[in-house]
C-alpha cells in the first residue's frame, strides 16, 4: 500500500502538463542522440544538461528531463547498428550481431521494430523493479557508517573503473587525476587552499557541470571533427516499417529472461548497460543453442541485447538513488546533476524529497510508453538523423554547451575552464585512457575523503576500523574482485565479433 500511495504522488507531478512535456522532449531528443554513432547517453545527458540550468528547472523537471534522454538514447543506439553496422554507443554493439545482417537481408523495418519492442520490455520491467527495490535497498543503507561508505566509493572506482577500460592501470590513472582534480580548492578542515595555484577562481573548487560538458561534450565534438568530417550515409535500405507480430510473440520469454539478466547487471556499480547486453545476448544464445542461428540475422538475437541493455539502464538508477553511488558512466552525469540542484541522493531522498524519487519513476512508466509509441511509427524521422551533416550537428553541440555554463556561472573562467577539460578529455581518449573514472573521481572524491575523516576521527587513527564491520569487509572483498574481475573476462568479451560485408 505504501507503494501505491507513494506511486499515486508521482503520478500526480508526472502527468502535469509540463512534466509531461519535458518527458516526450526528452525521448524525442534521447532517441537522436542515441541514433547518431559515438554519442551515447553519456555523452547526450552531458550536452543537454546545461540546457536545464537555461530553462531554469527546478530538481524534479531536471531529472525528468534527463532521465527521459537517459532512456531515450538507449533506445536509439540500435538505429546505427542495424543500419549501419556501427553501434550508436558500446551497449549497441551486440545488437550489430543479427541486426546488421537481418538489414542486409531486406529486413531493416522488422529489426528496428523488435528492437524497440525489446527496448520497451527491458526498460519498463526495469522501472518496475526500480519502484520495488530502490525503498528496500534504502532502507538497508541506513546500515552504512563511515567505514561502510568509504568501502562503498572504492568500490565503485574499482568496478566502475575496471569495466570502462581494457587496461586497469589506465582506469586507475583516470581514477586519480579526477581524485586529484576533486581536492581542487579550500580545504574544509584547516580552510587551507589546495592546488590552487593562487588562482582565486579555483577557491571554489571545479564546478562538476563545466567538468562533465568539457570531459563529455567538448571532448566529443574535437574527437567527431576528426573522425567523422562529412558525416556518413545510410549502408541498407529500410523499406516499409511494419510490425512483425509472429516474431515479436516467438521473442516475448527471450525478452523477459534477458531483462531479468539485465537488471541485474545494471545494479551492480561499475556493470552498466554494456555487460547487461552481453551477458543476456550470450545467456540466450546458450539457452537456445547452436541451431538457432545467431549471428545471422534472427529475431532473439535483436531482441535479447536490446532488452538487455534498456534493462541495465534501470537497474543502475537504483544505486545512485539509494546509495548515491553511480551504476554507470550515464548516472555518474546524472549524480552531478543532482547534486549541483543541492539534491542528496541516498536513503533520505525517499523520505525527504519523495515527490522527486516517485515524479521521477512515474515519468520514466510514461516516457516508455512514449518511447514505444515514438519509435515504431516514426522510425524513418529517426533514420534521417543519420544523414545530418557534420557542420550542422557541430555547432549546436558547442552552442547549447557553451550558453548552459555560462548561465550558470556567469563566469567566463568557467568557460575557458570547460574549454581544457574538453582538449584533457580529447587527449585522454586519443591515449585510451578512460574519462568515466575521472568524472566519478571529481563527484565523489570530496564524499570519499570526508568519510575516511570522520572513520579516522570515530576510530582515534586505527585504520583497522575500515574492516570492522561484515559490510565493510564485504564491501572490500568486492572492490578487489571487481577490479581483478575484468583481466580474466576481458578475453571473453572481446570474442563476438561484429558482422561484416
Amino acid at each position: 500500500m505504501e507503494i501505491l500511495e507513494n506511486l499515486a504522488l508521482g503520478f500526480s507531478v508526472a502527468l502535469s502538463p509540463y512534466t509531461l512535456m519535458l518527458a516526450i522532449v526528452g525521448c524525442f531528443l534521447g532517441t537522436i542522440i542515441g541514433a547518431l554513432p559515438g554519442l551515447g547517453p553519456s555523452n547526450g545527458v552531458a550536452i543537454l544538461i546545461p540546457l536545464t540550468f537555461t530553462l531554469g528547472l527546478d530538481a524534479t523537471s531536471a531529472l525528468v528531463l534527463m532521465t527521459a534522454v537517459y532512456y531515450g538514447a538507449m533506445y536509439g543506439g540500435r538505429i546505427s547498428s542495424i543500419l549501419l553496422n556501427i553501434p550508436g554507443d558500446e551497449p549497441a554493439l551486440m545488437t550489430t550481431l543479427d541486426g546488421y545482417p537481418m538489414a542486409k537481408s531486406g529486413r531493416a523495418g522488422d529489426a528496428l521494430v523488435i528492437s524497440g519492442v525489446a527496448s520497451f520490455v527491458g526498460a519498463f520491467l526495469s522501472t518496475i523493479g526500480l519502484m520495488l527495490l530502490a525503498p528496500m535497498l534504502a532502507r538497508v543503507a541506513y546500515l552504512f557508517g563511515p567505514a561502510e561508505y568509504f568501502a562503498l566509493y572504492l568500490l565503485a572506482f574499482c568496478t566502475l573503473g575496471g569495466m570502462a577500460s581494457n587496461n586497469q592501470a589506465k582506469a586507475a590513472i583516470a581514477s586519480c587525476i579526477g581524485l586529484g582534480i576533486a581536492m581542487i580548492g579550500v580545504d574544509n578542515n584547516s580552510g587551507m587552499p589546495r592546488l590552487t595555484g593562487g588562482n582565486l577562481h579555483l577557491m571554489d573548487g571545479i564546478d562538476f557541470l563545466v567538468a562533465i560538458v568539457g570531459l563529455f561534450a567538448i571532448a566529443e565534438v574535437f574527437f567527431f571533427i576528426e573522425s567523422h568530417g562529412k558525416g556518413s550515409a545510410i549502408g541498407v535500405k529500410l523499406g516499409k516499417v511494419k510490425i512483425p507480430w509472429p516474431e515479436i510473440m516467438s521473442t516475448k520469454w527471450t525478452m523477459l529472461r534477458a531483462s531479468g539478466v539485465g537488471f541485474i547487471a545494471g545494479i551492480l556499480p561499475g556493470a552498466g548497460a554494456s555487460l547487461g547486453s552481453f551477458l543476456a545476448y550470450m545467456s540466450e544464445k546458450s539457452f537456445a543453442g547452436d541451431k538457432a542461428g545467431f549471428g545471422t540475422g534472427v529475431a532473439k538475437g535483436i531482441a535479447a541485447p536490446e532488452a538487455g541493455n534498456n534493462a541495465a539502464a534501470g537497474g543502475a538508477l537504483v544505486p545512485m538513488l539509494t546509495l548515491g553511488v553511480p551504476g554507470s558512466g550515464t548516472t555518474a552525469v546524472l549524480l552531478a546533476l543532482l547534486m549541483t540542484l543541492n539534491i542528496t541522493p541516498g536513503p533520505t531522498l525517499f523520505t525527504d524529497r519523495p515527490e522527486v524519487v516517485w515524479g521521477l519513476i512515474a515519468s520514466l512508466l510514461i516516457a516508455n510508453i512514449v518511447l514505444l509509441l515514438m519509435n515504431v511509427p516514426m522510425v524513418k524521422i529517426f533514420v534521417r538523423v543519420l544523414q545530418v551533416p557534420a557542420w550542422v550537428l557541430l555547432p549546436g553541440v558547442t552552442m547549447i554547451s557553451f550558453v548552459g555554463i555560462y548561465s550558470l556561472s556567469g563566469s567566463y573562467f568557467d568557460l575557458l575552464l570547460m574549454v581544457a577539460f574538453g582538449v584533457l578529455g580529447y587527449v585522454l581518449r586519443k591515449l585510451d585512457v578512460p574519462t568515466v573514472p575521472v568524472i566519478l573521481g571529481i563527484l565523489l572524491g570530496g564524499n570519499m575523503e570526508d568519510a575516511l575523516r570522520r572513520a579516522m576521527v570515530l576510530s582515534d587513527g586505527d585504520a583497522t576500523y575500515l574492516f570492522s564491520t561484515p559490510i565493510a569487509i564485504g564491501l572490500w572483498l568486492a572492490a578487489i574482485a571487481g577490479f581483478v574481475a575484468p583481466m580474466f573476462l576481458r578475453s571473453v568479451l572481446k570474442k563476438p565479433q561484429r558482422v561484416t560485408d
